[in-house]
């Protein structure tokens, strides 16, 4: 099947695009909201950009409607300037879906999944406690697009547990930490226990 972009529901175009563009590691982003209130919700439409500076990307729809309804994430970023994504391991899959639960605001999706947080080393904005590793940001600059924007972060502090961290690198141990990926739009997701391949880097000839 070909499907004409152009002609195409942007519902319909996400459909497709989600289940093409993956797996796709989950950013579980906590923030602040004016009043101080944590908010926690996942995103999967991220990754890593640039490591000199070290900038992440987030893309951030707003919620469907007729009217433009920023998520809270994008709204407590443009207020408080900072968040942290917070790497969703397979340990924390459940949990991750409850924080994705559109739920009223002022409702403690932290509480809700039986999480906590902990305090972060540079940023106000606190991780989560029972996250094996988290990137502490600062909001480096927002692209609007269309009915959404990319949020661009600027790594300032990099959390991760002792026991998944080789020394020698230092390297994170991937094989150990077992980060999950998003597959579709459908609640598919990839555990990475058990399913590593490694393929050595070819080595340049010098001539």
């Amino acid at each position: 099947m070909n499907f004409a972009v152009d002609k195409s529901d942007p519902l319909k175009t996400y459909d497709i695009l989600a289940g093409l563009v993956a797996p796709r590691p989950i950013a579980l982003v906590t923030s602040l909201n004016e009043a101080g209130q944590v908010d926690a919700a996942p995103y999967s439409s991220y990754n890593y950009l640039c490591s000199d500076p070290p900038i992440l990307g987030i893309g951030m729809m707003d919620r469907p409607g007729g009217r433009f309804v920023s998520k809270e994430t994008r709204r407590n970023i443009r207020v408080c300037g900072e968040f942290v994504v917070n790497v969703v391991t397979e340990d924390l899959a459940q949990q991750m879906n409850i924080c994705s639960t559109d739920v009223p605001e002022g409702v403690d999706k932290l509480e809700m999944a039986g999480l906590e947080t902990a305090p972060s080393a540079v940023i106000k904005v606190p991780r989560i406690k029972q996250a094996h590793a988290a990137l502490e940001c600062v909001e480096y600059m927002t692209l609007e697009i269309g009915r959404g924007g990319i949020v661009l972060g600027q790594v300032v502090s990099m959390y991760v547990e002792d026991r998944f961290v080789d020394p020698s690198g230092p390297y994170v141990l991937a094989t150990e930490l077992h980060a999950i990926g998003r597959m579709n739009g459908l609640g598919a997701y990839v555990k990475t226990e058990g399913a590593f391949l490694t393929i050595p880097r070819i080595q340049t000839r010098s001539k």
